[in-house]
């Protein structure tokens, strides 16, 4: 029945007509006039859907019927690519247990189509064995299963069910061309990995010879523990080739240069103005002296009282095992310096600590310090 519009004018509006300004709300919630049902479903506020429902999925039907429909469901979504809700679907399709292998095997088949746009690739890819082992000449399976092996780059599997599938049939274009990019896959992956391999072999040697040179000049390296306690180890036996790295922050390491000489990178310490500098490769032939009228060729801006001048240092090592320093002779060279037997080299980089001589600083630093002279 008609009734007069609000104040009487306009046309007559009929009892539960959409109203002009939310009859595009309304429409959409109308069953039929929905683009897409809602997830869960309130039957006191959706009574129509609830019925719909209750009538799609009633249990007096038989498994096959109901997971039919929830197959049906499923495609649905698929079709809008909400892969989410596609693999729900198909998945309760399934938990009918229906006795038709071909039904169970098309649910499999779409639960992994949808994984698969999921990025689940295993997921996928075991729904796609499970759908060939209900039905072994099911196509869109075994190439969903090849593809699967292709993303996880498993080519040699993905060969296999390429060849699985191209024995059902020979032409199929997708499974003929995805066995040749496989393939080619497969071989740059083994070349890849000889490459490697032979890769890995040089560096070894190379390790195993710069480990002999420095056996052979006796210097003691301390490497990183599997434990908190330090190992110290002066035969190349007892050096573990996978616990010796620079750990500076530059990723300098000791190496030999073509003359087989050693180049170390040393870590210079300023514990005064807690400064640093550092030398990527310090040649074990070179004084410490000449580093030094290198390094303070020019004041650093932190030596604000002008007191770093290469004569008016000192350079120290600290014996941290029995706390104690040892001062070095400025005009002595690296390898002198690492053959001394309470020298130890931590973590790949040699330490050397530098003082301004007789100032307050150092004199209180050094303070109940037992100090040898080399």
């Amino acid at each position: 029945m008609a009734e007069a519009g609000s104040g009487g004018g306009g046309a007559p509006r009929y009892r539960g007509a959409l109203h002009p300004d939310t009859w595009e709300e309304e429409l959409e919630a109308i069953p039929m006039f929905m683009k897409r049902c809602p997830a869960e479903i309130d039957a006191a506020r959706q009574p129509e859907l609830a019925c719909l429902q209750s009538i799609l999925f009633d249990e007096e039907q038989g498994p096959a019927e109901l997971a039919r429909m929830y197959k049906n469901e499923g495609n649905e979504y698929f079709r809008e690519r909400d892969y989410g809700r596609a693999v729900v679907a198909y998945t309760e399709g399934l938990k009918k247990n229906c006795e038709d292998p071909e039904l169970n095997a098309v649910l499999h088949a779409n639960r992994g189509a949808a994984q698969f746009y999921l990025g689940n690739y295993r997921s996928a890819l075991n729904d796609a064995s499970q759908a060939k082992k209900l039905k072994p000449t099911h196509l869109k399976a075994i190439i969903r299963g090849a593809l699967c092996h292709m993303e996880l780059k498993n080519f040699s599997e993905a060969i296999a069910w390429c060849e699985e599938g191209l024995r059902i049939d020979s032409k199929e274009k997708k499974l003929v061309e995805m066995r040749a990019k496989a393939d080619k896959l497969k071989r740059a992956e083994e070349r890849d990995a000889r490459k490697a391999k032979v890769m890995e072999k040089k560096e070894q040697c190379q390790k195993e010879t710069l480990l002999a040179a420095i056996k052979e000049r006796n210097i003691k390296l301390v490497l990183e523990p599997s434990n908190e306690e330090e190992e110290i180890s002066d035969g190349l036996a007892e050096i573990s080739l996978d616990g010796f790295h620079s750990d500076n922050a530059t990723g300098a390491k000791v190496h030999l240069d073509a003359d087989g000489n050693l180049n170390w990178p040393v870590l210079f310490l300023y514990p005064e103005h807690e400064q640093t500098d550092f030398v990527a490769a310090f040649h074990e032939n070179s004084r410490f002296i000449d580093h030094l009228m290198v390094m303070f060729a020019e004041l650093p801006p932190w030596d604000l009282e002008r007191k770093y001048l290469p004569s008016n240092l000192e350079l120290y090592f600290e014996d941290t095992e029995r706390a104690e320093m040892y001062k070095l002779n400025p005009e002595h060279t690296l390898l002198q310096v690492l053959q001394h037997e309470r020298y130890f080299v931590k973590a790949g980089t040699p330490t050397v600590l530098a003082f301004v001589k007789r100032s307050p600083f150092s004199k209180k630093y050094f303070s109940g310090k037992k100090v040898h002279r080399l």
